[in-house]
């Protein structure tokens, strides 16, 4: 990686993995470039965020589609944004998270928020991913990318830009398929199912060589000048998953399919004061449905197949206009958006689980406004936010509603010691509604999961960070301590009303670091820490522990940059043993780990390059993601804990025009 690059750009580049460059915006966030670019190994946003952010781990449930963590922070706790579109998952299960309804290979940029600082957003209350897509150009321009790896990994995907002075449109499609992989055992997905305790979990001889998945997209965009200073852009994206294996979870995904409509109207130049003003409405649904028919469960007598449907529509407007007064940039906006969540299980024997679904066409609205101010006074520089919320939340039939409000706001403070060095401070405080399941939901066993009383949790956090970017040397280093309050936790051991409201801590810290040692040749470090504890106890438990907290994490990467722009990279990831567990929820030990990655991208040309990859170099048998009982797993006297992938070897061929 030459040095023409800007040092203050690489201080965190390359955390898990050399080649995507990233850009730090203070204290609050990191910016992840050229995503589609490296979306080399599969389509799956969790798996390339994770490798690249030492704040994000990934929730291992299948071969795609699988979650992450912020800073051990997941579910309702963070947020995520498409284009500015606010999306959310059908499954209670998290089959379908978030970021499972966008490709990498679509993916222009990622900003992650680390931390209650981002005020423009609901929800955003410890962390949160802004995704933002390829744009359409003027010029014609396209790409062809061509993706093969082990255990049967195709991947096809095309994207063409092109337009005028007034009309510029851009589409790109992809469909990749995938049979089950194999851990460093040797063990398929299916054969790791079967070593639960409970027989009923497992797949039927049929199915046990099933197909892990298949996915196909579509994205079509159009951006419209209406005037110099005026644009309308108009965004649909599709989304289609079939026969995605859980395998230790009790069902499979029958299909996810999902729609993201988005519609913006922009204005540049208003006054010399009124710099902006931009209009969005956007719209998504999912449909889901999950069921056992692969596995032994679904020749019960009672039930036959069980299948649980689920659907969800998330609708907002935002409205934000930016003004520039003295120096002081000024954002002022306003926020709405209304979420519907609806689900129910069917048999094929007519049995209907006492008639109770498992949510029942339950509405969140919400509405906010919001405002930001940023100004530098010498070698300060500081971002202000502050929002205020209203969210209503109601279920169909008898039970009941529930009303919140909050207030959010921060500080971000960064002093530029010199050109070189500097310092940051941020301190915040947000907060995140109950979600329609920790409410609301109903399972079929019969137990109401749900606890319709639970107050909205609020996170009360201080950051602190350093930076150095030198010629030959870039390093930086953040604290983080997180007060959490009302925390909203799972409780495995009650019978009903599973969900509870506790204190709890979180605090850690993150480091990264690049040695440019030539021209040529580049060292890339990252590691992250973080500890979490209750601070009152749930229900009849006594383990102090926090779910979800990974132990210490971290990599070492060496980057050689030879001829043509072309790049080798040898990445050392690793891991201590996970032995902080919170036993009494499901956890469990799991062993530390080291893993050895290799890649070589060879530009051939301008117009074709060529990627040879072998990941787990030494077929290691690994787990990243641990057992927390607030997903249904597959147990029975021991819970299935999902192992990585073994070795994986993969090509990508990309054609540019």
């Amino acid at each position: 990686m030459k040095r023409i690059i800007p040092l203050s750009l690489v201080a965190v580049a390359s955390l898990y993995a050399a080649e995507v460059q990233l850009d730090t915006i203070g204290v609050e966030s990191t910016v992840i470039t050229e995503v589609a670019a490296n979306a080399q190994v599969s389509a799956d946003l969790s798996e390339a965020l994770s490798t690249k952010v030492p704040s994000i781990d990934m929730i291992r449930r299948s071969g795609i589609a699988n979650d992450i963590y912020i800073r051990g922070q997941k579910r309702d706790n963070i947020s995520v944004e498409v284009d500015g579109t606010k999306t959310c998952g059908a499954c209670p299960n998290r089959m379908d998270p978030p970021v499972s309804h966008v490709l990498a290979s679509q993916i222009s940029e990622v900003e992650v928020i680390e931390g209650p600082y981002d005020v423009e957003t609901f929800g955003t209350m410890s962390g949160g991913i802004k995704i933002k897509t390829k744009k359409p150009s003027k010029d014609f321009t396209g790409e062809v990318n061509l993706g093969f790896g082990s255990w049967g990994y195709k991947k096809f995907g095309a994207t063409a830009s092109g337009g005028n002075d007034r009309v510029r449109v851009l589409i790109s499609g992809s469909q990749e398929t995938s049979d089950q992989y194999k851990d460093g055992d040797g063990n398929t997905m299916s054969e790791q199912a079967a070593s639960g305790a409970d027989a009923t979990k497992h797949y039927l001889p049929e199915y046990e060589d099933v197909q892990s998945y298949k996915k196909r997209s579509l994205m079509a965009k159009a951006f419209v000048t209406v005037t110099d200073d005026q644009e309308l852009r108009l965004s649909y994206t599709r989304n289609e998953s079939d026969g995605i294996l859980y395998p230790n979870t009790p069902m499979d995904a029958v299909f996810d399919d999902s729609n993201i409509y988005s519609v913006a109207y922009n204005i540049n130049n208003i006054t010399d004061i009124y710099t902006n003003i931009n209009l969005e409405y956007y719209y998504s649904d999912v449909n889901h449905p999950m069921d056992n028919a692969f596995r032994k469960a679904s020749l019960h007598a009672g039930n036959g197949t069980v299948t649980h449907h689920l659907t969800t529509t998330m609708q907002g407007l935002k409205l934000k206009n930016n003004f520039e007064i003295n120096g002081h940039k000024i954002l002022v906006g306003l926020d709405g958006s209304k979420r519907t969540w609806d689900g129910a299980y069917y048999t094929e024997t007519g049995n209907n689980f006492d008639g109770k679904k498992s949510l029942n066409d339950v509405e969140t609205e919400n509405i906010a406004i919001f405002t930001k101010l940023e100004k530098s006074f010498g070698n300060f520089d500081f971002i202000a936010g502050a929002r205020y919320d209203s969210t209503d939340i109601d279920p169909a039939g008898t039970q009941k509603s529930n009303d919140y409000t909050a207030f959010n706001f921060n500080l971000m403070t960064t002093y530029n010691i010199d050109k070189s060095n500097k310092i940051f401070l941020g301190f915040g405080q947000a907060s995140r509604v109950p979600d329609a399941r920790e409410l609301y939901y109903y399972d079929k066993g019969p137990a109401v999961i749900g606890s319709p009383d639970l107050d909205q949790t609020t996170n009360r956090e201080i950051d602190l960070g350093y930076e150095a970017s030198y010629d030959m040397f870039s390093m930086k280093i953040k604290a983080f301590y997180s007060d959490l309050k009302d925390f909203i936790y799972y409780n495995k051991d009650l019978a009903n009303y599973r969900f509870e409201n506790i204190d709890a801590t979180i605090y850690g810290a993150e480091l990264s670091a690049s040695y440019f040692a030539t021209d040529d040749i580049t060292i890339d470090m990252g590691a992250s820490y973080k500890k979490g504890e209750k601070d009152t106890q749930t229900t009849n438990q006594d383990d102090k522990d926090l779910a979800d907290i990974s132990p210490l994490r971290g990599n070492i990467a060496l980057n050689y940059e030879y001829m043509n722009d072309s790049i080798f990279t040898a990445d050392i990831q690793a891991s201590s043993k996970w032995d902080d567990v919170d036993e009494e929820n499901g956890e469990q030990e799991i062993d530390s780990w080291a893993i050895l990655n290799l890649k070589v991208k060879q530009a051939i040309n301008k117009s074709f390059d060529f990627t040879l990859g072998v990941n787990n170099v030494f077929d290691e048998t690994y787990a990243v993601s641990n057992t927390y009982a607030d997903l249904v797993l597959v147990s029975g006297g021991s819970v299935t804990l999902l192992n990585e992938p073994g070795r994986y070897v993969y090509t990508n061929l990309t054609f540019k025009f």
